[in-house]
């Protein structure tokens, strides 16, 4: 499959148009790959290690879920991150593609690939959008749990090298209904209170934001960007190997940006 087809067929699942106003979607760079095989490295952020595995490999296309321009540059100096990225890519024919909120909204998207994974049932967005796609996902689980079981699953599904959660949380209180939103997703807070749900899995929480959560009776669990939104990679990578593409691989040099000191570490 050329590379201007997967386009095609992914943009047919998850349109640029549904991109946010401040977002950038689509081609980051296309140095003029569009007719090549497809050879593809899955990321969720383009960083410079992503390029250099994206090189290794002889792949012509980094598919990210972070664009690698959001803000948009004033200029490109050599030794800057985004202009060696650029220059890199300009040099060994790799284009660099994104699909940020347009993927976060549909289906085995970000919040969607979630939900699957704590099996949640009869989900529904948080906040509809087009086609009855939206933000985020809202469920019952199989069976009851406790809070307790269910940050062991959490921990045990998603990996996340740490969890936060709402002061005075019960551990033994029964959890039902669930929501989950993978990355920064404490603006949404007033929206999953109003889904009923008991517990709200997401990321990039601040401390008011825990304070308010606590306050409005929903306990926020954040396990961390790069936790809550991996899986949507590696799903996406699947996808990509069902289409019996030239060669198709998920980033092993993505970031999680974070490391936390513990005891173990002195």
């Amino acid at each position: 499959m050329k590379i201007v087809d997967l386009i095609s067929w992914f943009e047919e699942w998850a349109n640029p148009a549904w991109c946010e106003s401040w977002d950038n979607c689509g081609w980051q760079v296309e140095p003029g790959v569009l007719q090549e095989s497809a050879r593809v490295l899955v990321c969720l952020t383009p960083t410079l290690a992503v390029m250099e595995e994206a090189i290794a490999h002889r792949a012509n296309l980094i598919f990210a879920h972070h664009p690698l321009i959001f803000t948009p540059p004033k200029s490109f100096r050599r030794g800057e991150a985004i202009s060696e990225m650029v220059r890199l890519a300009f040099i060994h024919n790799i284009g660099i593609y994104t699909a940020h909120t347009n993927f976060d909204q549909v289906p085995d998207g970000t919040a969607d690939v979630l939900a699957q994974i704590l099996e949640l049932q009869q989900v529904s967005p948080i906040v509809p959008a087009v086609s009855g796609f939206g933000y985020g996902r809202v469920g019952e689980l199989e069976k009851s749990l406790t809070f307790q079981e269910l940050l062991a699953i959490i921990q045990q599904r998603l990996s996340p090298p740490d969890l936060i959660f709402s002061p005075t949380a019960d551990l033994q209180q029964q959890i039902s209904r669930v929501a989950v939103l993978g990355g920064s997703g404490a603006s949404f807070i007033s929206a999953v209170v109003k889904t009923g749900a008991q517990v709200y899995l997401t990321s990039d929480c601040k401390f008011h934001q825990f304070q308010e959560s606590r306050d409005r009776g929903l306990i926020l669990v954040d396990a961390g960007h790069y936790a809550t939104e991996r899986p949507a990679c590696d799903r996406l990578s699947q996808k990509f190997i069902s289409l019996n593409l030239d060669w198709v691989q998920l980033s092993q040099q993505d970031e999680d940006f974070r490391e936390f000191f513990t005891r173990a570490s002195i």
